[in-house]
């Protein structure tokens, strides 16, 4: 079965833009992506409005290991069935209206006065998106036929960060207006409204059969994954490939407001919303361009990028509070990071294997994420010691092992891909 759906005819580009099954992947990517700046840029944007100190802010950063340890409970997703709507969809709808109390609830609460309650609160809004995030990828690959992956995967990309800029940009715009409150208020309302997707949404043609055991839902997807030649270093590649750019990033917003000067409102939109559609236009290129120069010598140039564009934060840093300089460095920094993006994503599911994809992508991606995660904490202590523009000229430094390693795993890489383009032509 699996077979004749992979080699059946290429649909036209009109003829899967109408199908249902794409439009599918499109709403839910918008319900995966809403609750995902709500513990990152929205959070932080909220604690330096609300006078919190840097070191303080950089510790609120932890709660986003919920991301890094997401594959913990992918095998208990994989292998245990919900009550309602099937593998997928009934996971995806139990989260959506968990997300949509939880968010509801970090809106009552006070940075201020509450801190620690809002810490537990966000902690568990994360563990909720990461988990929605889990079954959210296993239900695409159930659903997309291998004709349609690219354009699924480009639905996917625009779905989720203009969820990522409404929980981030327009919620800031709404809180420097209204406040906090009724701002994630706004978020838990649409995060409920979500739900309607997922009711509405189509099951897979050929559902994956859950493992008979979690034992098996965990050994065989980490078995196969090691037993690829260049494992190892595959694994640390994943780990260090966006470190810098993740250090970076780490604390933007809290930069931006405390170190620069600049409003929410500024921020939200020449910061936020242009980091969003900045991404979205590297993203695409970058995938166009990988296309034509190949796995490694795409993620060599865009690695080496996104080292570079780093300083732009540094300029930044030593010129004061400068908008058109905001806009240009954000613009390129993010562009190129998207670039990156694109070349590591396909990288990423280049060492998956169709049968255990799921728990393989969530494994591979939660160890993506481990910069992003912890940097923040590091950071904090970092900019206190030695201030915002020696500390962006470190972030481009922790990018230079990342590219040490891509280079010594040229071979693989180039074998790796290779694979890609037999299995293609299957």
């Amino acid at each position: 079965m699996r077979i004749a759906i992979e080699n059946s005819p290429k649909p036209t580009l009109l003829q899967a833009l109408g199908d249902k099954r794409m439009a599918a992947v499109l709403f839910l990517s918008f319900a995966s992506g809403l609750p995902f700046n709500l513990t990152g840029f929205t959070l932080q944007a909220w604690l330096a409005s609300d006078g919190l100190d840097i070191k303080t802010i950089g510790i609120f950063s932890l709660v986003g290991l919920p991301y890094v340890f997401k594959f913990l409970w992918a095998p208990f997703l994989d292998r245990y069935l919900p009550p309602v709507l099937g593998r997928r969809r009934g996971w995806i709808l139990i989260f959506q209206v968990c997300l949509a109390v939880c968010i509801g609830i970090m809106g009552l609460s006070s940075p201020t006065r509450l801190p620690y309650a809002l810490g537990a609160i966000a902690l568990l809004v994360a563990f909720l998106s990461a988990s929605q995030d889990i079954v959210f990828d296993a239900y695409r690959v159930d659903l997309i036929p291998a004709s349609e992956r690219a354009l699924a995967a480009a639905a996917t990309t625009f779905g989720y960060r203009t969820a990522a800029m409404l929980a981030g940009a327009v919620l800031v715009l709404i809180a420097a207006s209204f406040g906090w409150r009724l701002a994630f208020l706004f978020v838990a309302v649409i995060m409920a409204a979500t739900t309607l997707a997922t009711l509405w949404a189509p099951d897979p043609e050929v559902p994956g059969r859950a493992p008979r055991t979690l034992a098996d839902a965990v050994l065989h997807p980490l078995r196969d994954l090691l037993s690829q030649k260049g494992a190892w270093g595959f694994l640390l590649l994943v780990l260090l490939y966006k470190v810098g750019d993740a250090f970076a990033l780490s604390l933007y917003s809290a930069f931006m407001i405390k170190g620069v000067g600049f409003s929410l409102q500024e921020l939200s939109v020449a910061g936020k919303v242009n980091m969003t559609v900045s991404t979205m236009i590297g993203v695409a290129l970058g995938g166009w361009i990988y296309m034509r120069w190949g796995m490694f010598r795409s993620m060599l140039i865009f690695g080496i990028g996104q080292a570079l564009t780093n300083l732009l934060y540094m300029w930044l840093a030593l010129a004061g509070k400068k908008l058109w300089l905001l806009v240009l460095a954000t613009s390129l920094d993010t562009m190129i990071g998207g670039m990156g993006q694109a070349a590591f994503v396909a990288f990423l599911v280049s060492l998956c294997s169709s049968s255990f994809s799921a728990t393989q992508y969530a494994l591979l991606s939660a160890l993506a994420v481990v910069p992003r995660a912890t940097m923040g904490a590091i950071a904090g202590t970092v900019v206190a010691a030695i201030g915002w523009a020696n500390f962006f000229v470190v972030t481009c430094v922790t990018a230079v092992p990342g590219l040490i390693i891509l280079v010594i795993l040229r071979e693989p890489m180039n074998e790796l891909a290779a694979r890609d383009v037999a299995n293609a032509k299957r």
